[in-house]
């Protein structure tokens, strides 16, 4: 399936999606700044940077908050990949990751953490959803090892 393509505000300016074609993409969608998955999933993608870019490959994350919340995010922990605002929720939607949750028994929309491996001809060729932080980002990169 080709990634849909999109134009989001982010930490660097404005980012569409097809600019970025003949790279791959991990396009990885998280809950919100600085909770402790989220700081620990941001960390892990930045520690790999440089394997992930050696692969031809750029990090994206997208989140529901401020591009001012992002950039303090992005501070903070010191990020070197590009955080994008989706206030409206048009591209969560568009990727299926804006879902019904449940937590301490009540219900509610909100971000479902899933990563999109997309290759440099813009297909998606995987897609990871409900993810557990720990050890995700190794797995990110061994699929993207994979790919030719």
């Amino acid at each position: 399936m080709i990634a849909p393509n999109f134009q989001l505000p982010g930490t660097s300016g404005t980012f569409q999606l097809s600019d970025h074609l003949g790279k791959n993409i991990i396009l990885y969608f998280y809950p919100k700044d600085n909770t402790k998955g989220c700081s620990l999933e941001a960390n892990d993608f930045n520690k790999s940077l440089k394997v992930i870019n050696k692969l031809n490959c750029i990090v994206v994350g997208v989140s529901k908050d401020s591009i001012e919340s992002h950039n303090k995010f992005k501070e903070k922990n010191k990020l070197n990949f590009d955080l994008l605002s989706d206030e409206e929720t048009t591209v969560l939607k568009k990727y299926k990751v804006w879902g019904l949750k449940k937590f301490l028994g009540k219900e509610y929309f909100g971000i479902i953490r899933s990563t999109i491996l997309i290759n440099q001809k813009g297909k998606i060729v995987k897609t990871w959803s409900n993810v557990r932080v720990k050890n995700h980002v190794q797995n990110v990169i061994n699929e993207l090892s994979n790919l030719k």
